[in-house]
């Protein structure tokens, strides 16, 4: 589910954000970096670390199944051997309070079906269409970088943030024993620590999820950080039990090759049909730029002009042409293709 923003060019995949950070540098040409010993972190060395690069050959080898076809949209509908998936996804619903599932400053009218105006997305309820809004602060020009992974509760916070900001986001996956982007943290900051962040549009790079948080109200929001994001440790746990159901996945690397271009999901931190999605991109260590899509974005319209519907989560792959909704399928779609 999800709108879009159409970028002018792609962020290259094999050697990430390299113009913003050197770890070692002067004073003077130094990214300011925040540090901090409560995030996950891993203390593996810098010096011996190295990102690994994809062969061109082996991008080109890069398709869909044979005999592909996208499934049908179908909305509001579970698969029957996905229900038990769903259901732990949806813990996070409880332990966090809903955060992420609405973008800052949500409103809702009721306006009668017969006057909606056609091509214009919305809920019908009961002979009414419910019409959502939202009050955002300055878009950044390029996506922010993140670096994170799923089973983390302090990345979760920050992709709660990314949710009801309604930012666009390139995540670079960092699975426990990723070959690629989590030793490139370590290159670029100094430590393997998570989640990283790099605003492409300023700059500043840093580590730290309440600094990130801070930093992201403050530049792309109204400067305030919603209750449930600012309860300190409180909220730290809250993220943490809400990955109960869904433990250890998104969290460690699974073989795959590399893409030469990120995949795009319009998706929402809180929806348990995008979780399940997420997880297997993070698994893969599939690079992706996130369109974030809560309730009130109105990249909700722009995916339903887009592709005539609307929809959580709505995957597009330009390294194989396929588009395509239905969470179960598209993971069996990026297993297929992507998984060695």
């Amino acid at each position: 589910m999800a709108g879009v923003l159409n970028f002018k060019s792609t962020p290259p995949i094999s050697m990430p954000i390299r113009r913003h950070l050197k770890t070692k540098t002067s004073s003077s040409n130094r990214v300011s970096v925040i540090r901090s010993s409560t995030e996950i972190s891993d203390t593996a060395s810098t010096s011996s670390t190295s990102i690994k690069e994809e062969p061109k050959s082996g991008v080109s080898s890069i398709t869909p199944p044979p005999n592909f076809k996208p499934p049908e949209p179908k909305r509001f509908a579970v698969r029957p051997d996905k229900v038990a998936d769903v259901i732990t996804a949806s813990l996070n619903l409880l332990f966090r309070f809903g955060t992420g599932v609405f973008v800052s400053g949500y409103s809702v009218s009721f306006v009668p079906k017969n006057e909606f105006p056609s091509g214009q997305y919305g809920l019908e309820v009961s002979g009414y269409i419910v019409k959502e809004s939202s009050k955002l602060g300055p878009r950044p020009e390029k996506p922010i970088e993140i670096y994170e992974f799923e089973g983390c509760p302090f990345c979760r916070k920050v992709r709660e943030i990314v949710a009801v900001l309604d930012l666009d986001v390139l995540f670079y996956p960092c699975p426990r024993n990723g070959p690629t982007f989590r030793p490139k943290v370590g290159q670029m900051g100094g430590k393997q620590m998570f989640p990283y962040m790099v605003d492409p549009n300023t700059g500043v790079a840093m580590y730290e999820s309440d600094d990130i948080i801070k930093y992201l109200v403050q530049k792309y929001g109204d400067g305030s950080v919603p209750l449930s994001l600012s309860l300190g440790l409180l909220t730290t746990l809250t993220a943490g039990f809400a990955m109960i159901g869904r433990m250890g996945k998104g969290s460690i690397y699974t073989k795959a090759k590399m893409p030469a271009q990120p995949l795009e999901v319009w998706a929402y931190e809180a929806s348990p049909f995008s979780k399940l999605v997420r997880e297997v991109l993070v698994e893969l260590e599939l690079p992706h730029i996130l369109h974030s899509c809560a309730r009130g974005s109105p990249k909700r319209q722009e995916l339903f002009e887009r592709v005539g519907h609307f929809q959580a989560p709505y995957l597009e792959d330009p390294n194989t042409g396929v588009k395509m909704f239905e969470s179960a399928e598209i993971v069996e779609y990026l297993r297929a293709t992507y998984a060695l």
